[in-house]
């Protein structure tokens, strides 16, 4: 090291002046060599974080194999139906718990379940009175005779009271405090060219939720037709103090079904005939025929995302444990072999699932291998539907296919397909399965890895040190000898000239 100094810039110290030599170039070069392990140390590092994305990959996509093979493995697919209707706008089916057997229904629709309604007199910018409003739900019911006679039975539930304060006469508000007490009727202020009027129509349908109103006053003006009497509502026969309108009787849904008389308060017909639900939307002239039947549409799509889902992990894994021989023997060239070439958790995963597809099973006495039923093993390992014709037929079969994808055995044989398949799967991605074990050494490895890049960082950086202090005392020592020479040069010359 070599000091000089300046009256402008003071003390400047740099490693090499004295000594004319490239300390810095020296160093670097030197470290370069000494770094070799860290940069082996990363590019292994960097190749285990490769294998561990890998095998995190694989692991996610046999998970969605094994929820597409529990989707075939479950018996409830297999024994699924679905419904039409030949005509939407009349009755629509329903069987979405998959229930209801395969069958033909026909519905003829005579009268649809509905509400009562009532309207007020009153137009809305009437003042009634306070008083109370009572509503009793029930039923208007015909004694059959000609002319009939019409009675009100209090079946449905008990008398509501509410209460009308002097501050609640008009009819907005005598609307919101009938919807505040939930009394089975719903009121609403209706406007069209003849005006304003209110209106209460019963929350739901059926005969059993017609109603009466009745009201006191609380000071009476003896007029039925003003206050809070204009209210009044009975439709039972002789009735005479109804003064509002009814619009619509409360009345049940009537239909047949294979020629069953059938009667409801709604117009949904919930589990009709084991699971099946229809709902009635008109009346009908001509009988609408219903059809249920087996879901073929979704035993399909249920093979067909598990033949997808099998396929992508055979491609990826078949991808990541690539040989390429065409590198192998050109000497120099870069491999190109995937990075799990020759990994056994993973090339053993591998053959397993091949095992599976190949091993013929004994559960269907119509299906032993999925090649039976249109699925065949592509050069590259994974499936297609490769005959539609095969696959359309088996599925005319679900009891079959059921077997060959559910049954539970004790062996690989008397096993259900799809059952072996998400068996394997929850096997690899368990916390002792050879994936979940893969997974857990690479990652083992990275960790010892770091240690060694850190005790190598370690060892590096108290070898440029060293080298550093060394190259600084060469500089030093040079730089006096430097300066002795010159001096007794300097000497010489004066004795020759004296």
């Amino acid at each position: 090291m070599t000091t000089t100094t300046s009256s402008t810039t003071g003390s400047i110290s740099s490693a090499g002046i004295g000594s004319g030599l490239d300390v810095k170039s020296i160093i670097t070069s030197l470290m370069a060599v000494e770094s070799q392990p860290l940069t082996l140390l990363q590019q292994k590092a960097s190749s285990v974080q490769t294998e561990i994305s890998a095998v995190g990959q694989i692991q996610s996509l046999t998970s969605t194999m094994g929820d597409k093979a529990r989707a075939l493995s479950s018996k409830s697919l297999w024994t699924q139906t679905t419904s039409t209707s030949a005509d939407t706008t009349a009755v629509t089916a329903d069987t979405s718990n998959g229930t209801a057997p395969p069958g033909d229904y026909s519905v003829s629709v005579s009268q649809l379940a509905q509400g009562q309604t009532v309207t007020s007199n009153a137009s809305a910018g009437s003042t009634l009175s306070a008083g109370t409003i009572s509503i009793q739900l029930g039923t208007y019911k015909s004694d059959g005779a000609t002319p009939p006679t019409i009675h009100f039975e209090n079946a449905s539930s008990g008398r509501i009271d509410i209460p009308i304060g002097a501050s609640q006469t008009s009819l907005s508000a005598i609307r919101d405090q009938i919807n505040s007490y939930n009394a089975g009727v719903q009121a609403s202020i209706i406007t069209d060219a003849n005006g304003s009027r209110l209106s209460l129509r019963s929350t739901s349908t059926g005969a059993a939720n017609g109603f009466q109103i009745t009201t006191t006053e609380t000071t009476d003006d003896g007029v039925a037709g003003t206050g809070l009497s204009a209210l009044n509502f009975d439709a039972s026969t002789g009735a005479t103090n109804s003064q509002m309108s009814l619009n619509q009787s409360a009345l049940n849904a009537k239909a047949t079904v294979n020629g069953i008389d059938i009667e409801s308060a709604s117009n949904k017909l919930s589990n009709i005939s084991d699971g099946l639900s229809l709902t009635l939307l008109r009346k009908t002239d001509n009988p609408v025929d219903v059809t249920v039947s087996t879901d073929t549409a979704s035993m399909q799509k249920a093979i067909t995302d598990f033949v997808s889902a099998y396929s992508a992990l055979q491609s990826y894994i078949s991808l990541q444990t690539k040989y390429d021989a065409s590198t192998a023997v050109a000497a120099g060239t870069s491999r190109q072999d995937g990075p799990l070439q020759g990994d056994p958790s993973v090339v053993g995963f591998q053959n397993q699932l091949r095992a599976i597809v190949t091993t013929t099973s004994t559960t269907s006495s119509m299906f032993a291998r999925l090649s039976d039923i249109g699925i065949a093993v592509q050069k590259d390992g994974t499936l297609s539907i490769a005959n539609q014709t095969k696959l359309t037929s088996a599925l005319s079969h679900p009891d079959e296919l059921s077997k060959l994808f559910t049954t539970y055995g004790t062996t690989s044989e008397n096993t259900g397909i799809a059952m072996r398949f998400s068996s394997l799967a929850d096997k690899a991605n368990a916390t002792d399965g050879s994936l979940f074990s893969r997974t857990a050494g690479l990652k083992g490895e990275l960790s010892r890895n770091q240690k060694q890049q850190d005790d190598m960082q370690t060892h590096l950086d108290a070898t440029q040190a060293r080298l550093t202090a060394q190259y600084q005392a060469l500089d030093t020592t040079m730089s006096k000898m430097n300066a002795l020479s010159s001096y007794v040069s300097q000497q010489v010359a004066l004795m020759q000239k004296a």
